[in-house]
């Protein structure tokens, strides 16, 4: 794996479109730590979470928090995992669909998305 820039004392953000069985995510983490980076956290946007992939998360101590949208229901998981968060995408989606429905602008939710 190879790393591009100086984390050295930053805090590390990986961003993944899907983390399965985290293996990548925690050989990243991994160099990233090796690298000098004082804190490393995942943001995935489906969270799958297949095979080993808790126990590999666990034990990576490079890696603090793995937060995922719940396109795909992990609940159970986090149970088992400290190190999962999730963050609620549906209203955004819900948003998505009606503006689709009605002919509005999906764009606009790129700098207007629905918070809570």
């Amino acid at each position: 794996m190879t790393l591009v820039g100086n984390v050295k004392d930053k805090c590390a953000i990986l961003v993944d479109d899907m983390a399965d069985t985290c293996g990548t995510l925690a050989k990243a983490a991994n160099t990233l730590r090796e690298h000098g980076a004082s804190s490393i956290v995942a943001l995935v946007t489906h969270g799958i979470f297949s095979g080993n992939a808790l126990k590999t998360l666990n034990d990576c101590d490079a890696l603090s928090r793995v937060v995922a949208t719940n396109t795909v229901p992990f609940s159970e998981k986090r149970k088992r995992c400290p190190k999962l968060e999730e963050i609620d995408v549906s209203p955004t989606l819900a948003e998505a669909c009606r503006r689709t429905h009605n002919g509005e602008s999906v764009s606009f939710l790129f700098s207007h998305a629905p918070m809570e």
